[in-house]
């Protein structure tokens, strides 16, 4: 696959002007405060498993409109301390899958929480959240779910659920509040991009090969995978385009990065076709530009002859010696009167 996208010495300064809605905040502000209306956690239930090194909770806590969304929390077997946690949002089309399949942070000392995406797992891992709210006009996959309508569209939803997990996150037991992390690839990193922008006090963000950036842009540059559901959503409603580029500013990963304030850690491939490397720099390159104070910590890490895969097994090593960098060692002391978690 060659090189189609900006040069790299471009794509260090891409930092384009990004529609963005007046109302964004406002539409933002009263999304999660009407999702704040309800308790956050609904069950934490322990999860038998084959590991014996790692204990495994089956987590359900309340989403958007209170919808149960399902997730798994793990945590080093015999951590009886206050841990940071990583909360980590899933890729397009899969689920949470089962306990034992992702265990990189939890393996590491951290506690982790893994959040499922409602109404996805179509394509790879299973997943156990439905989405009750796919009747607004558009398509049918997730992406055009609700398309025409900010209010009705289906990112609406699964943002909303993932600033729900921080919540839930931190009110779990033997979590350290005051140590989130966000992570995510794909659909993962622009939902933990999202987060970084609504939520104000976050310990980091790790952003690898985001999607959900610079829409306005990807849908003109590349019609594989995601985007490309939209192109076509676009290629048979005609007139929908308007509508859909109204929809799509409200999702921006561009303008929740703008926001953000956690430090934080980018890896992108410059072959990916699938989430184009000039979408992802767009919200580097402009992480943290709307607050006043200095800028927060960026990293960047680059792969030149890797696509969506960025750079895999090599970066993952690169976001844990960062993590432990900033953050110390993730297993502390129990703290005086520290509640154990228990199923």
């Amino acid at each position: 696959m060659p090189l189609f996208d900006l040069p790299l010495d471009q794509l260090r300064d891409y930092a384009p002007t990004v529609a963005e809605p007046a109302d964004f905040d406002t539409f933002w502000r009263a999304t999660l405060d009407a999702a704040a209306q309800m308790p956050v956690l609904l069950d934490v239930r322990s999860e038998p498993t084959d590991l014996r090194l790692l204990d495994t909770w089956d987590v359900t806590f309340a989403g958007f409109a209170g919808d149960p969304v399902r997730a798994w929390y793990t945590r080093p077997t015999g951590a009886d301390g206050m841990l940071p946690v990583i909360v980590e949002y899933v890729g397009y089309g899969r689920g949470r899958g089962l306990p034992h399949e992702r265990l990189i942070w939890p393996v590491a000392g951290y506690a982790h929480l893994l959040m499922d995406a409602r109404g996805q797992s179509g394509q790879y891992g299973a997943g156990d959240t439905a989405d009750p709210h796919g009747s607004a006009p558009g398509g049918p996959s997730p992406v055009t779910r609700g398309i025409l309508s900010p209010a009705g569209y289906y990112y609406r939803r699964l943002i909303t659920d993932a600033v729900r997990a921080v919540q839930a996150a931190r009110a779990l037991p033997g979590v350290d509040p005051r140590r989130v992390v966000v992570a995510g690839n794909s659909q993962g990193g622009g939902l933990a991009l999202a987060v970084a922008g609504l939520v104000p006090d976050l310990a980091a963000v790790l952003a690898t090969a985001p999607f959900l950036c610079h829409f306005q842009r990807a849908i003109e540059i590349t019609d594989v995978g995601v985007y490309g559901e939209i192109v076509n959503y676009l290629a048979i409603n005609r007139d929908a385009e308007a509508a859909v580029r109204n929809t799509l500013s409200y999702v921006d990963g561009v303008s929740f990065a703008r926001r953000a304030t956690a430090p934080t850690h980018f890896g992108i491939g410059l072959r990916d076709l699938i989430c184009p490397p000039s979408t992802g720099f767009a919200a580097y390159n402009q992480y943290g530009a709307a607050g006043d104070g200095p800028l927060p910590a960026r990293s960047m890490h680059v792969y030149p002859f890797n696509g969506h895969e960025h750079g895999d097994a090599t970066h993952v090593r690169r976001q844990l010696r960062w993590l432990a960098a900033l953050l110390g060692e993730p297993v502390a002391a129990a703290p005086p009167g520290a509640v154990p978690v228990s199923g």
